[in-house]
């Protein structure tokens, strides 16, 4: 990061710190591109207590990014954009961010330094298109990119990131030491050979009873038939290990066989 962003917040470890990913691209909506960005954000934001609220695919289209943004920017403590920060016409998410703001488009002067080195070292010209990676909303500061040099950008709590997964990834890195942590989510999995169907009551009636215990189901099937996968998710440890033996409990009484799975 840039000596122009904000300093790492403190330590707040009793706060539920929330989160929003804006994936930003047409060729996202069309399938022409597939997203690779999401499940390594949503993973790497729970190793330190964000939770990832919401995600949402959205057009190339200024009046959907401005809205979309200013409705999540309030909603959520951070948002994260990916896509859209390039040097094309239609690369156009620096300036949604700085019409959803309220503040002008401007030639950040490091970011200049960076990328006029950048292209020198390439014996490559550093053209009116390329110029328009340096592009800042007024007030914002550098996401620092050591894959291609152009920088993302973050304005109070947007942190506007490329979309190539390898340097979205990078950005990611930089960005983190930055990031007010959460206390973190425990969970706990137990698998039984049982179609989830026969125990969607009872586990209704479970979570239920723990109001503040996550609770989903989550089929698989195999050579012996179908199985389920129930995950509980929570920050309290006891209540997690309580849910866990209820759960053992139940699918014993019910005569179900409990297996052991890798990738739940």
């Amino acid at each position: 990061m840039s000596s122009n962003n904000p300093p790492a917040p403190e330590d707040a470890s009793d706060i539920n710190v929330t989160a929003c990913m804006l994936i930003i691209g047409n060729e996202v909506l069309s399938g022409r591109t597939q997203d690779k960005n999401l499940a390594f954000l949503a993973a790497a934001l729970g190793e330190i207590g964000v939770d990832m609220r919401e995600a949402r695919i959205i057009p190339d289209d200024p009046q959907t990014i401005i809205d979309t943004l200013n409705t999540c920017r309030a909603r959520f403590d951070y948002v994260f954009t990916t896509g859209g920060i390039g040097p094309t016409h239609d690369d156009i998410t620096a300036d949604c961010v700085a019409a959803a703001f309220g503040v002008p488009l401007e030639y950040h002067p490091e970011a200049m330094a960076r990328l006029t080195a950048h292209y020198e070292a390439m014996d490559t010209e550093f053209n009116e298109a390329r110029q328009r990676m340096a592009r800042i909303p007024q007030g914002g500061g550098l996401i620092d990119n050591p894959v291609s040099t152009a920088p993302g950008f973050v304005i109070e709590n947007v942190y506007v990131m490329a979309g190539v997964p390898k340097i979205m990834q990078a950005m990611v890195e930089n960005i983190f030491p930055t990031l007010k942590g959460g206390e973190q989510l425990a969970s706990i999995t137990v698998s039984a050979q049982v179609p989830e169907g026969q125990i969607a009551g009872a586990m209704g009636e479970l979570q239920s009873e723990y109001g503040d215990v996550n609770i989903g189901l989550y089929p698989f099937y195999g050579p012996a038939g179908a199985g389920v996968s129930v995950v509980a998710r929570g920050r309290d440890q006891a209540r997690l290990d309580t849910v866990q033996a209820k759960l053992i409990a139940y699918f014993d009484e019910i005569g179900a066989t409990r297996i052991v799975r890798d990738n739940t």
